[in-house]
């Protein structure tokens, strides 16, 4: 399908523990701004007839009620990691109404999740109640076809683990990246819209700081970027916005983006 609009809509911004984090005296917590309260990081895409998301983390059930979203027809997973899967037992009023639903994951994220979460991926351990899923195994090898649109996935690493992001059309979504190849980064030129992890101003040993974050926007030379998977320590949202370069921005939970 060539002519089509996506509909993005930020589900969470924050990194893993979220803003404000628990307990913390962290200035940013006790912001009166709604763009700095952060839930785990993901977005819903809806095109067309068609609404799923990209990882489901533990405000799962949260952000579909904030956002109104009655139907899930797939869920996409970057990885493994708690704050990007732990969401997943609360697509049950989904599956209830639906049936399966279709995710679709590397090989070694289905490993994880049927470890995890074996009451609902283990056949001799299915827990009555427990939701269904139609799996399909992606790589960055492979682009692959959800509703009429061709994705393709983006190979990051972080810190050790691999990590897949996702081009689709002239929009690309890259979460937890600390590194990634020349030969990947090939993927992502002549965008119109970025979405890519920027933790803080200094340096971390698994996600991009905001200097190697535009370094990549450079590289790329997308039109617009969006930076998520943000912590506390970013600041204030308005604060880092005004420091940005024109055509980049921080996310912030809630914001719909339109991509043709």
């Amino acid at each position: 399908i060539d002519l089509y609009v996506l509909k993005i809509t930020f589900l969470g911004t924050g990194t893993s523990q979220g803003i404000p984090v628990i307990g913390s005296d962290h200035p940013v917590s006790f912001s009166k701004d709604p763009c700095d309260k952060r839930l785990r990081s993901s977005i819903l895409i809806e095109y067309d007839s068609f609404s799923f998301v990209i990882d489901c983390g533990p405000d799962f059930r949260q952000q579909m009620l904030r956002t109104n979203c009655k139907k899930l027809d797939a869920i996409i997973f970057t990885h493994e990691h708690a704050d990007h899967t732990t969401g997943i037992d609360d697509v049950r009023p989904f599956f209830f109404r639906q049936g399966k639903i279709p995710i679709y994951l590397h090989e070694r994220v289905l490993e994880s999740l049927h470890e995890r979460f074996a009451y609902i991926f283990d056949p001799k351990q299915k827990y009555p109640g427990a939701p269904d899923f139609d799996v399909n195994l992606i790589n960055k090898e492979n682009d692959f076809e959800l509703f009429g649109l061709n994705i393709t996935p983006i190979e990051s690493v972080h810190l050790r683990l691999p990590v897949l992001g996702f081009r689709i059309g002239n929009f690309a979504y890259l979460t937890d990246v600390k590194t990634i190849s020349e030969t990947e980064l090939e993927k992502l030129k002549e965008l119109d819209i970025l979405v890519i992890n920027s933790l803080r101003y200094e340096s971390h040993p698994s996600h991009l700081n905001v200097e190697e974050a535009l370094d990549i926007v450079n590289f790329i030379k997308p039109k617009n970027t969006y930076f998520t998977h943000i912590s506390h320590n970013m600041g204030f949202h308005k604060e880092v916005c005004d420091k940005l370069p024109e055509s980049v921005n921080l996310a912030y939970d809630g914001l719909v983006l339109e991509v043709n």
